[in-house]
């Protein structure tokens, strides 16, 4: 664990945790490199929200591999299911605030996933460079693996 924040949502104190982003997973999940995510937090200590949830299991090829993966993250705990209208209000609010500085974000996705991280006050896991552009205009925790 990496110490408490207080949730802006419910007030209350808890342990600090991390929304892994797709590229995370990814560089979790191949073979060919030796990044484990079990280097930077426990489990308990990570969420997952859907559109990664989608971009992981859209990217996988084969079958068998599918189901593996699909496994894993079913067991994962999931923030904003379902999603609900504002967040994606408020990505589309972050997208435009990174526009009007200047700030050209690649994917409207890690718009989205950046809103459900700054909604309840998570630190968002990456290999991505939108996530650094995107913590210069707003209150963004992230951080690069």
């Amino acid at each position: 664990m990496c110490g408490k924040v207080i949730c802006r949502r419910c007030a209350r104190t808890h342990p600090t945790v991390f929304l892994v982003d797709t590229s995370a997973w990814i560089r979790h999940f191949s073979r060919s490199d030796a990044f484990d995510l079990r280097t930077i937090c426990a489990p308990d200590d990570r969420v997952l929200c859907l559109p990664v949830y989608q971009e992981l299991l859209q990217g996988v090829r084969e079958e068998r591999t599918y189901r593996q993966i699909q496994h894993t993250l079913k067991a994962a705990q999931f923030v904003e299911n379902p999603m609900e209208l504002s967040l994606y209000e408020e990505a589309a609010q972050l997208f435009r605030l990174a526009r009007r500085q200047g700030v050209t974000v690649r994917s409207s996705v890690d718009c989205l996933i950046a809103a459900t991280a700054l909604r309840h006050d998570l630190i968002v896991l990456h290999d991505d460079r939108d996530f650094p552009l995107l913590a210069r205009v707003s209150t963004l925790q992230e951080r690069q693996v």
